[in-house]
C-alpha cells in the first residue's frame, strides 16, 4: 500500500500546531520567538498528550509533553490540570486572595493560563467542576500557609507535580456520585503518565522531569555547527542514580525484585510517574476501591491483579527531577519530546536536523557512507536526494513535523527516504504500535537578541 507524498504530507501535518509570540505582549518583550509542535499517533486513541499556555498571573511560558500508559486517561487528566497547578504555586498571595475572594463572591475569575491548543486537544468538561474543586482546596492552602516569601520556581514545580498526583489518587478514593465521573476518576487514578514540562521566563529555564520523556537544548557553536545539551534525565533502569534511588528506598531483602527484566517491580518502565495508584497504594485500599467501584473497573485485567513482590508501597512516585538552566545567546531552541523520538534518533542528531531546518541553511557534510560499496550511480541517487533535501526543506512549516519526517523515514545514510516513510505511515493500528511508539513534539525558538540583552543588564 504506497502512499503519495501529498498523502504522506496530510498524515503527517494532522495535529501540527505553531504559535509565535506577539512582539511586544504589553508586559515584556519575550524571550521565547514562539514554538511548532506536532504528534504522530502509533496507538489508537493515542495515549500521548501535549500542553502550552502563557502565564497571564506571573511572567513565564509553560510547555509540556505527557506520555500515557495502560491507556490515555491519566495523561489527558494531567495534560488539561498540571499547568494550573504550577501558576497557582507560582502566584503571589495578593493574586491568590484576590482569586479566592471573586470565587467567594461569585465574581469573575482572573484568568490564570491562556491556553495554546490545537483544535484536537481536548478538555474534558464533564469533570472541570472537580477539578476546579480541588485546585481550589489547594490555593486556600497555598492561602493559609502564607509565609510572605516569594515562590522559588523549582518549588513551585516540585510541589505542583507531586499536589496534582496527590489530589488524583484522593479524587480516586473518595469516589463521586455521578458514575460517570466515578468511572473517570479511577480510570485516571489507575492508567499512568510521564511529564516534561518546561517554564521559560526571560532567561530562567526550568525543566521538570518525572518519567522517560526528554528536554533537550539545541546550541549553536561559534563555527556554525549544532550541539545538544540534556536537560533531564531518563526515570528508568538505564539510569543507575534512579535504579539506586528505588533501591534505597526500600528494604533490603526486596532488593532483587524490586527492579526485573529493567522493569519496576518486573512490569514498569519508566521509575516515576503520576497515577499508576497499582504502584502506590496499599493492597488493602486498591481492593476497597477496586470493590465499590463501577463493575467496568472490575471487567479491566490491569486493575485487578496486584503487582508481584508488593511489599512496601509506594514503589512509585511523581516528584519532578528540575534542572534550572540560564539561556545564552548561541542557545537557539529547546526540543521536548515523549520516548517515541528518542527511541528512533540521537540527540546530535535532532539539534542538527532542528538546527539546520531553523537556520535554513545546511553545513554540508561529506557524504557518509560507512563500509557500504556504493556504486556511482548510488552516488549519484544520494547528490541527487541531498539536492532535493536543500528545496525540499522548506516543504515543512513546522519544526516539530519537519523532526517526526526524519524519525519515522530516514534510512541508513540519515536521509528521508520516501518509500520508508509511506510504508511506516500506511501501517494498520494493530501493526504500527509494533514498529513505533506515539510520538509527540514541541520545539520552542529563542530570541536571541532578548536573550543577549537580558544578559547585559545582569
Amino acid at each position: 500500500f504506497y502512499l503519495t507524498p501529498p498523502q504522506v504530507n496530510s498524515i503527517l501535518k494532522a495535529n501540527e500546531y505553531s504559535f509565535k509570540v506577539p512582539e511586544f505582549d504589553g508586559k515584556n518583550v519575550s524571550s521565547v520567538l514562539g514554538f511548532d509542535s506536532n504528534q504522530l499517533p502509533a496507538n489508537a486513541p493515542i495515549e500521548d498528550r501535549r500542553s502550552a499556555a502563557t502565564c497571564l498571573q506571573t511572567r513565564g511560558m509553560l510547555l509540556g509533553v505527557f506520555d500515557g500508559h495502560a491507556g490515555c486517561a491519566c495523561a489527558q487528566a494531567v495534560s488539561e490540570r498540571l499547568f494550573y497547578y504550577i501558576a497557582v504555586s507560582l502566584l503571589p498571595h495578593e493574586t491568590l486572595l484576590e482569586i479566592e475572594n471573586a470565587v467567594e463572591s461569585g465574581r469573575a475569575l482572573l484568568p490564570i493560563l491562556q491556553w495554546h491548543k490545537h483544535p484536537n486537544d481536548y478538555f474534558s468538561k464533564e469533570a472541570s467542576k472537580l477539578y476546579f474543586s480541588s485546585l481550589r482546596t489547594y490555593w486556600q492552602e497555598l492561602i493559609d500557609l502564607n509565609s510572605g516569601e516569594t515562590t522559588d520556581v523549582k518549588e513551585a514545580l516540585i510541589n505542583a507535580f507531586k499536589r496534582l498526583d496527590n489530589d488524583i489518587s484522593l479524587e480516586a478514593q473518595v469516589g463521586d456520585p455521578n458514575s460517570f465521573l466515578n468511572y473517570l476518576v479511577l480510570r485516571v487514578a489507575f492508567s499512568g503518565a510521564t511529564a516534561c514540562v518546561a517554564h521559560v521566563d526571560g532567561v530562567d529555564l526550568h525543566v521538570a522531569n518525572t518519567g522517560d520523556s526528554r528536554a533537550m537544548l539545541g546550541v549553536q557553536e561559534e563555527d556554525g555547527s549544532w550541539s545538544a545539551v540534556n536537560l533531564s534525565y531518563d526515570h528508568n533502569a538505564q539510569n543507575e542514580r534512579e535504579v539506586k534511588r528505588v533501591k534505597t528506598e526500600h528494604p533490603k531483602s526486596e532488593e532483587k525484585s524490586l527492579v526485573k527484566q529493567d522493569r519496576l517491580l518486573g512490569l514498569l518502565m519508566p521509575f516515576r510517574a503520576f497515577g499508576d495508584v497499582k504502584f502506590k497504594w496499599s493492597i488493602e485500599l486498591q481492593k476497597r476501591v477496586i470493590e465499590s467501584g463501577p463493575d467496568q473497573l472490575n471487567a479491566n485485567e490491569y486493575t485487578k491483579f496486584i503487582p508481584p513482590n508488593y511489599h512496601t508501597p509506594p514503589y512509585l512516585t511523581a516528584e519532578p527531577e528540575v534542572i534550572h538552566h540560564k539561556l545564552r545567546p548561541q542557545d537557539k531552541f529547546l526540543v521536548l519530546a515523549t520516548d517515541g523520538l528518542w527511541e528512533t534518533m540521537h540527540r546530535q542528531d535532532v539539534a542538527r536536523i532542528v538546527g539546520e531546518y531553523l537556520t535554513g541553511v545546511h553545513h554540508q557534510q561529506p557524504i557518509a557512507v560507512g563500509g557500504y560499496k556504493v556504486t556511482l550511480g548510488q552516488m549519484h541517487g544520494l547528490l541527487a536526494e541531498r539536492r532535493a533535501r536543500i528545496s525540499s526543506v522548506f516543504e515543512d512549516q513546522n519544526a516539530a513535523t519537519h523532526l517526526i519526517r526524519h524519525a519515522v523515514g530516514n534510512n541508513e545514510f540519515g536521509t528521508v527516504d520516501h518509500e520508508r516513510l509511506s510504508k511506516m505511515l500506511s501501517l494498520p493500528e494493530e501493526l504500527a504500535r509494533m514498529y513505533r511508539d506515539d510520538i509527540t513534539i514541541i520545539v520552542v525558538q529563542f530570541n536571541s537578541h532578548v536573550i543577549g540583552a537580558c544578559q547585559n543588564e545582569e
